[in-house]
């Protein structure tokens, strides 16, 4: 039994298609709306309070990135499951774990001030327990962390991840241990770049990502599959 979907906000009906879009993304991806689950159009452009013509936009989309397929005289069902969410784990452990090596070659002393701030405003973030925030500064380290590798082919190839992962970030972030986890695995790559070790950065940015993720599917997952009291 999946979760009811609310409806869309007024205030985002100038952009109705791209936020119907995106409420359907999150929904799956946080695995509200869990893996083979059959999409009735009707029921959910109602649930949405939409017309039919955004959602089958949307679906296009979403099909367009794999979360969903048009199966004939059956429907839009939903695709995404664990083992994708793995699957795009492994890819992005790998992309984020090359460009964290080749920061590690190029960071200069103002790039590990920035980072080094950056671990500092998560921490106090950490303590306070401002999801919100801290969410903002996790995205905003790793763009850092782009920016000074400027591995520009590599930042393009993670694109297509980035709800994904901003999604994630959401739903596990919101667990007070998940986030202390997070911050000294932030902060153990952080010092990596800062005593330019390639290989504890690359290793530290992997291992990071793979645990994360393993996070996000248990908390999306596997934790929908025990039984409701």
């Amino acid at each position: 039994m999946r979760a009811r979907l609310e409806p869309v906000d007024p205030v985002f009906l100038k952009g109705l298609r791209e936020h119907v879009h995106e409420t359907l993304r999150r929904a799956i991806i946080a695995g509200d709306i869990p893996s083979g689950t059959v999409l009735n159009e009707r029921q959910v452009a109602l649930e949405l309070g939409v017309s039919t013509t955004p959602l089958k936009e949307a679906l296009r989309r979403l099909e367009g990135e794999g979360l969903v397929v048009t199966e004939p005289r059956r429907g839009v069902r939903v695709t995404f499951d664990a083992e994708q969410a793995h699957e795009m784990a492994l890819a992005r452990a790998a992309l984020e774990g090359m460009i964290a090596r080749t920061a590690a070659d190029r960071i200069d002393d103002d790039g590990v001030a920035r980072l080094r701030a950056f671990v500092a405003q998560m921490a106090a973030a950490t303590e306070s327990g401002d999801t919100e925030r801290l969410v903002l500064l996790n995205e905003s380290f790793h763009d850092a962390i782009h920016a000074i590798s400027r591995c520009r082919y590599l930042q393009r190839m993670l694109v297509g991840q980035r709800i994904y992962v901003h999604t994630a970030r959401i739903l596990i972030l919101s667990d007070a241990d998940e986030r202390a986890r997070a911050l000294a695995e932030h902060t153990a790559v952080c010092e990596a770049l800062a005593r330019r070790d390639a290989d504890a950065a690359e290793r530290a940015m992997r291992e990071h990502v793979v645990r994360s993720a393993h996070e996000h599917v248990r908390t999306a997952f596997e934790r929908r599959k025990e039984p409701q009291p």
